[in-house]
């Protein structure tokens, strides 16, 4: 199983997308590193609060697609350069300034994939 640096995956993360939306928050990712696919969304962790993939949505491509219906078996593509959105609808849990946001996906090849970024939200 390949493991990919910590240092790449934080590139997918698209910086100062984070917003706060009408009651949702969204962020967005931009695959950078090659053809892959995303086989499910464990949780997304904003500052001290953790949303299930019960609570979050991942638009593609003009598809929306429920966190919790992604997964091994109906895994979604995310090819190179492809951009997602990740929407937390009826979240509000942004601070001003800086944020720490953990997205934990898997991925069919790499397993369990962590990404750690940090954001400034402007309200």
């Amino acid at each position: 199983m390949p493991i990919v640096p910590e240092f790449l995956i934080k590139r997918i993360y698209q910086k100062g997308s984070l917003k706060n939306e009408a009651g949702k928050i969204t962020l967005m990712l931009k695959n950078v590193l090659g053809p892959g696919f995303i086989s499910g969304f464990d949780f997304i962790r904003i500052n001290d609060s953790i949303y299930g993939a019960d609570k979050v949505k991942f638009i593609t491509q003009g598809k929306e697609f429920n966190a919790k219906d992604i997964t091994e078996r109906t895994p979604i593509a995310f090819r190179l350069g492809q951009e997602g959105k990740i929407i937390l609808d009826g979240i509000e849990g942004l601070i001003e300034g800086l944020n720490k946001i953990t997205i934990e996906a898997f991925n069919p090849e790499a397993g369990r994939v962590s990404i750690n970024i940090q954001d400034n939200f402007a309200a």
